[in-house]
């Protein structure tokens, strides 16, 4: 094995690590619920600290990417996630679920901060998009994994602390592959230097695009953290729609790089923003076993929306280095920091107006989980008009060249 396959598969362990500490605790919202007696408002709390932890450690790690190496800054991600890990199960407590998910949420945003730079700077051209999709497909693809374990286990009455520990398994895979690997050089001269990122970052394309990201990542996080309790009483099972949306995601950023190169990364994009609109409308208006149906058309709507917000960097703002890498990817998860709670309290707010309306039982958990998911249907609407003006201002334009 070449020492970029072996850095590349180490990452894909790393990105599962990740995916399996969303769909997990996704999974396991309802239990957290009843054992702590938590609000929908607290369990947004500690999930935004899952977002916090994201960027915080993205920002720092694309700052000192080129000085200290992604090397160590994967060191780090093992340490938080493992600390983290061991802390959440042992916790017991609201307090103590908000410290060790920020932990969590730092050895995921090291994640990013290193890989994604590693496979920008080891890969050229379409291949580059090819890997990068390829990279980010073990996301969803780790989530299936992940919510199919959870439904399974807490059918066999597993609990919750029981399901945190399978996190552990792609952390210690990653680690071992990542040991003693050296990290590939930057191909841009001026992306190794901040001043060269910030020169490049204080440009109008590259602030339009964290403001594309901001409402890309609620696109995608908004409804499939929540997708537990918004859908429990749609006629289908919450953790097997989560399965199949990741799992086509899954499949979809397998094709990313084909799709790039058929479409370009903008038409990809805005494509994209059309189905998610499109598949959240749908999830507000059908129930029963139509809504798996439903599924694949949100999914491959935002499936493609991460690798290739990044992607679009790496190629046409490849001076913004790794840094800028991590500033688009931190923007969408300090996005979902701040939008966790605020959904929290949408559902509760929703229910309250059920529960006025004079519903129950299931016709009330119907109602504040369509509500829900009217609201967010404004995340990707903005995105049509975005990534409409992104497609028109793009045209013509060549990809940047080191």
């Amino acid at each position: 094995m070449t020492n970029r396959q072996r850095l590349f598969y180490g990452s894909c362990f790393a990105l599962i690590t990740t995916a399996l500490s969303f769909s997990l605790r996704a999974g396991i919202l309802p239990q957290l619920m009843e054992d702590l007696n938590l609000n929908a408002e607290q369990l947004g709390n500690i999930n935004s600290m899952w977002f916090f932890g994201f960027p915080v450690s993205m920002v720092i790690g694309g700052l000192i990417y080129h000085s200290v190496g992604g090397k160590s800054i994967m060191q780090f991600a093992f340490f938080a996630h493992a600390i983290g890990i061991i802390m959440t199960i042992y916790a017991g407590s609201y307090e103590g679920l908000m410290l060790s998910t920020f932990l969590i949420g730092l050895g995921n945003g090291c994640t990013e901060a290193a890989c994604n730079p590693m496979i920008a700077d080891a890969y050229e051209g379409n291949m580059m998009s090819k890997m990068m999709n390829r990279f980010h497909m073990w996301f969803p693809g780790g989530i299936v994994l992940g919510s199919l374990a959870s439904y399974f286990m807490t059918n066999l009455g597993a609990s919750w602390q029981t399901q945190i520990w399978l996190i552990m398994i792609p952390t210690i895979i990653y680690a071992v592959l990542f040991w003693g690997q050296s990290w590939p050089k930057a191909r841009a001269v001026e992306a190794g230097t901040l001043s060269g990122n910030l020169k490049a970052m204080l440009t109008p394309l590259f602030i339009f695009m964290m403001v594309c990201m901001w409402f890309t990542a609620q696109s995608e996080f908004g409804p499939t953290q929540w997708v537990e309790l918004i859908l429990k009483s749609s006629g289908a099972t919450p953790m097997l729609v989560l399965a199949l949306i990741t799992g086509t995601m899954a499949v979809a950023r397998y094709f990313g790089g084909e799709m790039v190169h058929q479409f370009n990364t903008t038409g990809v994009l805005l494509g994209s923003a059309v189905l998610a609109a499109l598949g959240l409308f749908l999830f507000t208006q059908i129930t029963g076993p139509a809504v798996y149906g439903v599924a694949i058309i949100f999914a491959l709507g935002v499936a493609y929306f991460w690798p290739n917000m990044i992607g679009f960097v790496a190629d046409y703002i490849p001076k913004s280095g790794a840094l800028g890498m991590s500033i688009v990817g931190a923007v969408g998860m300090l996005s979902s920091y701040f939008m966790q709670p605020i959904i929290g309290r949408w559902i509760d707010g929703n229910r309250v107006a059920g529960e006025t309306k004079g519903l129950t039982g299931q016709e009330l958990e119907l109602f504040t989980g369509q509500e829900t998911l009217t609201t967010m249907i404004g995340f990707p609407a903005i995105l049509i008009v975005l990534f409409t003006i992104l497609y028109f201002w793009m045209r013509g334009k060549e990809k940047a060249h080191a």
